[in-house]
């Protein structure tokens, strides 16, 4: 290969290089390749997938409850978002790149207060905002592959479709677990923390949540935990957040962001 080749291949490497690096709202450096539009258009279409797969409730109380803590949470981040609760005992909750929220009845029954479904929704919106499902397809499969996953989704059973799917975060009831990193799973949880306190939640809930969580896991596998890692040390690092989490509360209360959303 002559020198001027090499030259071409190593700035068009570079190239590709510069382009893929982003950065998460923590400040740490991802390697990405997928088109956001992309990832997003694959969130539209395992929701849809979903809500043609699952029931889903009309319980007036459940829906107004979900629609009240997601928005206050959403606000925060701007944009359309689509928010449906699906008729599921497991403890389970997920949002999709694209705007997509879905909320299990089973995790309603076990949250006590809005400021506990406001953790999970929380934590579930902070993976989409730290482009986790992007980060995950990107590491995985490269952009020609992963843009093939694209139509892959409206087959969830197929093989390719059981891995897209998975990918996006929402695999299990699908045969398939792609759990998220410790890492990505702790950015999600200061994420959240952050979005719940500048809406106006009580982040000190997040750690009774938490203990919740283990203590229903106790007793049978639970969905949530499962395709969400859950470590030791979560809780620990959630309580040497809480100052500041709490200090963002404080300033959204006196701008006056008090949420009242009544299980």
């Amino acid at each position: 290969m002559s020198t001027l080749m090499m030259k071409l291949l190593f700035a068009f490497l570079w190239i590709n290089f510069l382009t893929a690096c982003a950065t998460s709202p923590t400040g740490r450096t991802q390697l990405v390749f997928m088109p956001d539009t992309e990832v997003n258009s694959m969130g539209l279409q395992a929701f849809d997938t979903l809500k043609r797969e699952k029931q889903i409730s009309h319980d007036a109380v459940s829906n107004r409850f979900v629609s009240c803590v997601a928005s206050a949470i959403t606000r925060e981040v701007g944009g359309e978002w689509e928010v449906v609760v699906f008729k599921d005992q497991s403890l389970n909750a997920f949002a999709l790149p694209g705007g997509k929220i879905g909320v299990h009845t089973g995790l309603l029954n076990l949250v006590d207060n809005q400021d506990q479904l406001a953790v999970i929704i929380g934590h579930e919106v902070g993976h989409v905002m730290a482009r986790h499902s992007n980060e995950r397809l990107s590491q995985q499969v490269g952009t020609n592959l992963g843009i093939s996953l694209v139509q892959a989704v409206a087959a969830p059973q197929s093989t390719l479709g059981q891995t897209a799917i998975g990918l996006l975060g929402i695999g299990a009831q699908y045969g398939i677990i792609m759990p998220y990193s410790r890492l990505q799973e702790s950015e999600a949880d200061m994420i959240g923390l952050d979005l719940m306190a500048k809406a106006g939640f009580n982040p000190s809930e997040s750690v009774k949540l938490w203990q919740k969580m283990e203590q229903a896991s106790q007793d049978a596998p639970i969905e949530f935990l499962s395709t969400h890692p859950s470590h030791a040390s979560r809780i620990q690092n959630l309580q040497a957040y809480l100052p500041k989490a709490q200090q963002l509360q404080k300033q959204a209360n006196i701008a006056g962001k008090n949420p009242h959303c009544t299980k």
